[in-house]
Order: C-alpha cells, then structure tokens, then sequence
C-alpha cells in the first residue's frame, strides 16, 4: 500500500486532481496488490516504477514529463517503455528519465536546457527517447536536478548533462550547458557509491564515504562553509570521518546520512528543513539533535522539506515547509524541528522514496511488519559500480577460495582511508588475484591486464582527486601479471612511471601507506623491480633503443630509491634487501663511476652509482678505489700543471709536491702524523700518500692506549671513545682524517668500531641493540627495562 500527502493541483498524488492539499498520509489504491518498487517525485509530476519493470505517471504534463497523452490525475502506464523492463526512475522539475536492466537510460519531458541529453534543445519531447551517447556505458544510476542530470556507470564513469548556469556539471569554470551527456574527469579514479543531485547543485558519494560537492552554493548547501559557487567537485572535508553513506539533496539544502545512523543536513533553512528548531542556513554539516538518540536508516529532501524513517519506532519524522501539508503532521505551518508524520494506520512504514520528492508532495510507502523496510545504509549492489567480490566471482562462474572476500561489503576499513591509512586489506587483494590466476579463471585477468595497460596505467594523474583513488597504487603492485618479465615493458615499467609522475602530495601519502603495508608486501615490490633492473642489463640492450634503455632503467632506479627512503623510515627489510646480486658481473663498476663522475658535469646518462644502496660491498670496494685512483689523478696532475706554470715564470720556489707527504719520527709516529696534517689542506689530502721516517717500517701505534683516546671493551673486543681523554679534541679529528687516508690509499687498518659509529656518521639514531653489540652485559639489561616501561629503576650496579 501507498500513502501519499500534499498538494493535488495538478493530480501529482494520483488520487485525483485540483482538489484541497492532503495534511494527513492517504492512501492510494492505485497500485494495491500490484508490486510497488520505487517512486520519483518532480516539480509537480510524479513516477511510479512496477517490481516487474513497468512505470506509470500522473501528475501535470505541460512539458510531456508524463510520457504520455492521458490525464494525469491518476497513474497511467507509460506506453513507451512497456517493452522495457526499467530498474531506476528519476525525475527533474519538468522531466523524466528511466533506466532499464541493460544499463539505457530513456528521457522526455522538457529539454529546453538540455537535461534529456538527446543532443538537442526541443522545448517538449513527450514520449521516451534512448540517450544514445550513453549506449555504449552500462549505467548503474541516474538523477535529476531541476535541469541537468548526472549519471553513474558500472565502471565508474560519471557523466552529466543540462543546464550549467552554477556549474552544476561539474565540468569546470565557464563550461557552457551542455546538450549531451560528458563524462566528469575529475572525479576519475574514485570508487563512487551514490550520485545525487539537488535544484542545481549536485552530489556524489565514495565507497569510502568521501563526498563531493559542486554547483550553486548561495545558501551553503555544498557543505563547504562559504557561499561560493563550485565549477568542478570540491571534497566535504568535514563529513570525511563520518562514514556518510547516503545523500539527498532538496532544492538549496542537503542531507546526508551516517553509517551509524546519524543525520547531517547544511544548506538553506529558511523553511525549517535542517531540522535545527532555526530559520538559520547552515554552510557546514551540523547534526539533527533531535534525532540523536535515534537510529535513521532513510531519508528523502523535497524543494524546501526533508524527510527521515526510524526503523526501530516505524515513524518517519518531517520538518520544513508545510504550505501544502507536505510534512503529513496534520497541521499547517513550517516545522523547524523533526515531527512524526500522522498516521492512523497499522503496519510499519518502509520510508521515503529514494529520488528527491517535489516541490509539494511526498508519497511513502507502507508494509507488513513481517517485511524488513530497506535500509540506505546498506550498499545496493545493483546500483553501484561493478564490485569484486564472491557474489560477482560466483556470477562469473568461478570457484572460489574459501578466505577470498570483499572488504567494501563485509568490513567498515574502507572508512579509515585517509593520507596516513590506505584502508585496504591487501592481503584480500593478493589472494583474489592468485585466484583470478588460476587456469579457470585466467582468461579473465588476462583481459583485466589488457586494460591495465592500455586503459589504466597511461591514464593515472598526476594529481588523484582524492587519497581513495591512489589505493590503485597499492593494487596494481599485488597483480602478478606485473611481477612477469614479460609485461615489465608494459606494465610494470609504466607504473613505476605513473608513480614517479605523482605531485609532492600524493606522492608523500603513497610514502606514507608503503610505511604501514606488511613486510611481505614491501619484499615483494622491492623484489619486483630488482628483478627489471637486471632484466635491463641483462637484456635490455638487444630488446630496446637506446633513449628507451635508458628512460626505463632510470625510473626503475629512481623507484627504487623511493622505496629505499620509505624503508629507512619503516625498516620494513634489511638494508642488504635492496643489494642486486652479481651486481659486478653485470656492470663494469669503474666505467660506471667515470660516468656517474662525469654526469656531473652535465653529462647526462645513467649510472648505477648514482644508487649507492643498491651495492654490495664489493662494488662500493671497486667504486671506492676508483674514486681514490681518480682523485689521485687529478691532484697530481693539477700539482704538475702549477710546477709547469711556476717553471715558466721562473717561480720554482713556488712548486708543488705532488704527493701527501709526511714526516715522523720512529718514536713519536702518532704524535708527528698528526701534527703533520695540520698543516695540510682538503686538496692536498686527495693526493697519493708518502710516509718518510727513519728507514723503519711503521707499526701500529694508532690505538696506543697511551693517548687515552679509546676505551676497549673486554666482552666484545670493540673500541669507543673514552670518557676520560688526555689529547685535544681536534686530535679526533684527525684521526678520522687518518682513516680515510689509509682507506684512499688501500691501506688495511684493523680499526674495531662497534655498527653504531657509522650509525651516528650516517645520522642513524642507535638502538639498545647498539649497545648490546658493545657490551653484552649492559645492553642486555637496557632491553629488558625497556620491555617493562613500568621499571624506573634497576638495581643493577654498573
């Protein structure tokens, strides 16, 4: 049964026409018995769609929105359509749209702005025509404002259409209105649950509950806390942590409502409709309070009403404009607060329609208390954009793993998506993908490969609209058709590209959720473009061009170096993890080096040294030594090239030794080094080293404890700085300078420095780790309070 209240001037309720407005709920015989699925309201006309597909229309008909030549007092069946069987049905303020099981979509009424989307202006089309630019889409969703039209396909496509005088399409600043349907690329790699539009603004809602705003703004109603106009989609960062899961929009004011049943509504309010007992508008989602201690699980806006179900009472509860007894209270005058609608009869309500009521009536249904009443928290399947999961898998025919499951439909993760948690469960991701890869199902993933790479990839933005469309990063890294060498030039090359291509932002949120994926996930990246880098030197030269040889290893490098700087923040795997094996087999480190030295000059090309991390330590051994050879080289040539130049000028007192050249004493060998290196500058340091002393070889006197300069522990046989030292500190100094001599110069000194030394050079905090390695003893007690952050103190005597 249905009951409808409200104005029928024009025959809109189906209950005959031009008669006194209806205050309380009445009901309507029309379709007793007869399956009613879904009505749509207009400015004055109304849609009623049949569970077996078909629609009837009353209401008036002044533009042909009825589809038909009948009166329009009461319901008549839309001829037209009779052959199709219709899913969805919307209406504007003088048009009509339906949308049958293949995903068409048909309009009529007025087209005057363009709303029906047939690619002409005619004032009135009174019968159904198919939108023709959409054939090739399989839509999910349609609404209508006053005069535009937005639509949903199955694979995410939004499009819209119609008038765009506030820049309600979406499509940018000074976009004109539009006579057909234009796809919506700003919102491009978004997961959308729902689209919704209101007078002349519209709405669109993530899987994520992520909500989008654009058109007029004048009274507030995008949410945005100011009273401008939006030409392209702007994010509700307010109703982000809300877990909004359902939008409806009136004529200047919105509502939208929550996973745990809140109601949210912002916009004009000058008629009462946002419930807040005020004629205030509202520019930022502020929360019904009456309705606080309730659970809403429907809700419905009219032009200047709003309507909310609670399912545990049965009540629907209105407020807003009453001018037409609209609310169904019984009463005449505005409502400022939410008020039950009246009703004398038994059974439980089953809430409003979906699709915005008009501008003077409100048709709601009515069931058995037996039937559950739909809840718009719950996701409608076949509305929403194409989902992977075990109901379109099992559809596909497939047999699936026990453990394969969607976490959009079974789990509320996906609402935690945000710059610092990705909101993904990607050990689902891999297991769906091993089996997609299984011979039953491969033929499958290979066409979803094929558009990876032709449709996906090429097509990533530089800058996503929102962090939930860069969860595709994190996706397309679990595929294994990615992990294949043969798709490295399609694939996984160009997806590397697409990441490198990211804005600082996005790039530093993609940083941020590789620091949160498990280990196993980062191994297998890391692993992923190890692999191509000696696919590229291994093969590489025979398969591409040069240009591209190089393009390619470069990006495959500098990601790496990304995934190398996320790892020392996580430390996800050990530094080793990113060694290349057999890395001096591929690569002649030395010509390597000369070409990384020589790239400094701006020359450009590729080098391995470049990426330090990604050697081992007997490429940084051969590196280090042609750096010192080189260096080397160059001071000793530069010191000849300034005796030659004194020679010539007849200076030769000025002339240059070409060595490091040290002169000590046998007994005094530290002493007299490091008093010799004072003297020396930086460039002289770069030449090769000399030692002259008595005629005797040195011995080493480097760790003499007669310095006092180092202390060596006896459990660990490692040497540290001694805290009570007799030398100046400049003395340390030199000593390091000692050390990268006999480093420069080949030279073995057996130096026993714990880890944690070069750690601090680096910059590296040190762990208790650190100092277990150091002194068991000390370091083992550090780690056991530090397991007992209770304990301030340890009676352990050091």
């Amino acid at each position: 049964m249905m009951l409808c209240w409200g104005s029928t001037v024009e025959g809109q309720l189906g209950i005959g026409g031009a008669g006194d407005p209806v205050y309380e709920p009445r009901s309507c015989q029309a379709f007793n018995g007869r399956g009613l699925k879904e009505v749509a309201c207009g400015g004055r006309h109304s849609l009623f769609l049949l569970r077996d597909g078909r629609v009837y229309t009353c209401g008036s008909n002044r533009c042909g929105q009825l589809g038909h030549d009948k009166p329009g007092d009461s319901p008549e069946l839309v001829v037209a359509l009779d052959t199709q069987k219709i899913g969805v049905v919307s209406c504007g303020q003088a048009h009509s749209m339906a949308l049958n099981e293949q995903g068409q979509v048909f309009a009529w009424g007025a087209g005057g702005g363009g709303q029906l989307g047939l690619g002409t202006a005619e004032e009135t089309v009174p019968i159904p025509r198919l939108i023709k630019k959409l054939c090739e889409h399989r839509i999910s969703q349609i609404m209508c404002g006053n005069k535009h039209c937005i639509a949903l396909s199955k694979d995410g496509q939004l499009f819209t259409w119609g008038q765009n005088s506030s820049g309600q399409l979406g499509l940018g600043k000074g976009e004109p209105s539009t006579l057909s349907p234009q796809p919506l690329k700003s919102l491009s790699g978004i997961p959308l649950a729902q689209i919704t539009a209101g007078g002349d603004h519209s709405f669109a809602l993530s899987l994520s509950g992520a909500v989008f705003g654009w058109g007029k703004n004048g009274a507030g109603q995008l949410g945005l806390n100011d009273k401008q106009d939006r030409s392209v989609p702007c994010h509700i960062k307010f109703l982000r942590s809300q877990k909004v899961v359902y939008i409806s929009c009136g004529d200047e004011h919105t509502a939208a409502l929550t996973k745990d049943g809140g109601l949210f509504t912002f916009g004009d309010g000058s008629r009462g409709q946002l419930g807040h007992d005020s004629t205030n508008n509202e520019p930022l989602p502020r929360q019904v309070q009456e309705l606080m201690g309730s659970e809403v699980s429907q809700i419905a806006c009219g032009r200047h009403h709003t309507l909310a179900f609670v399912p545990s009472s049965g009540l629907v509860y209105a407020f807003g404009c009453n001018t037409n007894g609209q609310l169904g209270t019984g009463t005449r005058g505005d409502i400022k607060s939410p008020l039950p609608v009246k009703s004398s009869l038994t059974g439980r309500l089953t809430g409003s329609p979906r699709h915005m009521s008009g501008n003077w009536m409100t048709p709601v249904g009515k069931k058995r208390i037996s039937t559950p009443p739909e809840d718009f928290r719950v996701t409608n399947i076949s509305r929403s954009i194409s989902l992977i999961n075990d109901a379109s898998l099992n559809t596909w025919r497939m047999k699936l793993l026990d453990n394969t499951d969607s976490t959009i439909t079974n789990d509320d993760s996906h609402f935690k998506t945000n710059p610092k948690v990705p909101g993904i469960d990607l050990n689902s991701v891999r297991l769906l993908f091993e089996t997609l890869s299984k011979p039953p199902f491969a033929r499958l993933l290979e066409q979803a490969t094929k558009s990876f790479e032709s449709l996906l990839i090429p097509q990533l933005p530089c800058s996503p609209p929102d962090v939930e469309a860069m969860r595709i990063y994190l996706i397309l890294s679990e595929c294994p058709a990615l992990h294949e060498s043969k798709n490295y030039i399609t694939l996984t090359i160009p997806l590397a590209m697409a990441i490198l291509r990211l804005d600082a932002n996005p790039s530093k949120v993609l940083d941020n959720w590789w620091c949160l994926v498990d280990g196993g996930v980062f191994s297998r990246l890391v692993d992923m473009y190890k692999s191509i880098v000696v696919f590229l030197l291994t093969g590489g030269k025979a398969l591409l061009v040069p240009v591209f040889l190089e393009n390619y290893t470069s990006a495959t490098l500098k990601l790496l170096e990304k995934l190398h700087k996320v790892n020392l923040k996580a430390g996800h795997v050990e530094y080793n993890r990113f060694y290349i094996p057999d890395i001096t087999t591929l690569v002649d480190i030395q010509e390597d080096y000369l070409k990384w030295f020589l790239s400094k000059a701006e020359i450009s090309s590729v080098t391995l040294c470049a990426y330090p991390f990604i050697l081992n330590a007997q490429a940084k051994t051969t590196m280090l030594q042609t750096d010192a050879e080189l260096q080397m080289q160059m001071a000793v040539s530069g010191a000849n090239m300034h005796n030659v130049f004194m020679l010539l000028t007849l200076e030769p007192l000025l002339a240059r030794n070409p060595f490091l050249v040290l002169h000590v004493r046998r007994d005094h060998l530290v002493s007299d080094a490091l008093r010799e290196l004072t003297i020396y500058s930086d460039v002289d340091l770069k030449k090769p080293l000399k030692v002259i002393f008595d005629g005797e070889e040195a011995v080493d006197e480097l760790m003499d404890p007669v310095y006092g300069m180092f202390t060596q522990y006896t459990q660990s046989n490692l040497l540290w700085f001694s805290d009570k030292c007799f030398v100046e500190y400049n003395w340390f100094n030199l000593i390091g300078i000692i050390c990268g001599l006999a480093i420069y110069n080949s030279t073995v000194v057996d130096l026993h420095f714990p880890l944690v030394l070069y750690k601090k050079l680096l910059g590296v905090a040190p762990t208790l780790e650190d100092l277990k390695e150091l002194s068991p003893t000390e370091g083992s007690v550090g780690l056991r309070v530090g397991q007992h952050p209770d304990l301030h103190t340890v009676p352990v005597p050091y």
